[in-house]
């Protein structure tokens, strides 16, 4: 690795690492920004496409977008923030052609990956370490911001835990360990949590507008801020992540209103009818069976309540006498 290569307006600081960004990416870039300010030493950025090369440009200026393979060499800390899908064939790719180095820390930022997929870099001698960030990215300097208290999940041998833990903290994130076995559980978690909640704000922002309000997003803010505020409060005291439980849930299944419940069907099936937008009461009702099972395990509403909706929702617990739970 070649210290001389670094920018001129980058000189090499006490304990500070070369760092390459292979991936300049939402992720990769904001990810160097970050460690570049810690005193890293960016020694060079991979990036094809036009949105990378102005990510560079602003995030990273006066950082040389070079081929992976001379990022690799050049640094002692190689970011690998690229596509899951992509991750695998990288990794193994460097390893054939010789790019990885003894001693160099290899990072990847897939939430989905443990270590297991810098196992090529690490034959070679490289240092693995998986470390996630628990937030979305806009690719700007926003992202910043963000990054102070920020979760980062950091999966690494054991020996070299601490340096991950290190690299989260300086860059103001907070790490939780997460072992190799559980990424997947833990990155679905995720997906599921944030991916699907856009999809939920978007279907419940389409029936507002849909029923004449101007500023749909307007109304759900607070509304929604006040229900995630509440709902993540209860996890961290444990008191929705139990089996089933969920003591934060309000609005009518967790009064058994069947009634309103039938109501909302009804309208959103009208909705559906005139909009094409299908995907709302299937999520509806979906959502609403895992609620009424939730509140019944939370004692909010007793079986025969949780009965009633199942049997207006539909679905295989519907059927009379079956207990849903």
């Amino acid at each position: 690795m070649d210290g001389d290569l670094m920018t001129a307006n980058e000189p090499r600081k006490p304990g500070r690492l070369g760092v390459g960004i292979v991936g300049a990416g939402r992720v990769g870039a904001v990810l160097g920004s970050a460690l570049r300010a810690t005193g890293h030493a960016v020694v060079g950025a991979s990036g094809i496409s036009d949105a990378s090369l102005e990510r560079i440009a602003t995030l990273l200026p006066g950082v040389p977008v070079l081929e992976v393979e001379q990022v690799v060499e050049r640094a002692e800390l190689v970011l690998l923030a690229v596509p899951d899908d992509a991750l695998a064939g990288l990794v193994s790719g460097l390893a054939e052609v010789g790019a990885w180095q003894p001693g160099q820390l290899v990072v990847h930022t897939s939430g989905r990956f443990g270590v297991g997929v810098l196992e090529p870099a690490r034959a070679a001698g490289a240092i693995p370490l998986a470390v996630h960030p628990a937030m979305t990215f806009t690719g700007t300097s926003l992202d910043l911001a963000r990054l102070e208290g920020c979760t980062f999940a950091v999966t690494a041998p054991t020996v070299v835990q601490p340096i991950g833990q290190a690299l989260v903290v300086e860059i103001g994130g907070e790490p939780v360990v997460v072992a190799e076995e559980a990424r997947g559980l833990y990155h679905a978690a995720l997906a599921h949590g944030a991916n699907h909640l856009v999809v939920l704000v978007a279907q419940a922002a389409q029936a507002l507008e849909a029923a004449g309000v101007a500023a749909p997003g307007r109304v759900l803010q607070p509304l929604l801020g006040a229900a995630l505020d509440s709902a993540t409060r209860a996890a961290d005291a444990r008191e929705g992540v139990g089996p089933g439980a969920i003591s934060a849930l309000t609005g009518p299944v967790s009064r058994g209103d069947v009634g309103t419940v039938e109501e909302h069907l009804a309208v959103l099936a009208e909705l559906a009818a005139r909009s094409g937008a299908t995907d709302v009461p299937d999520s509806y009702t979906e959502l609403a069976r895992g609620a009424t099972r939730r509140a019944l395990a939370s004692h909010r509403i007793d079986d025969t309540a949780a009965q009633a909706l199942l049997d207006v929702l539909g679905g295989p617990e519907s059927h009379a006498g079956r207990n849903p739970r």
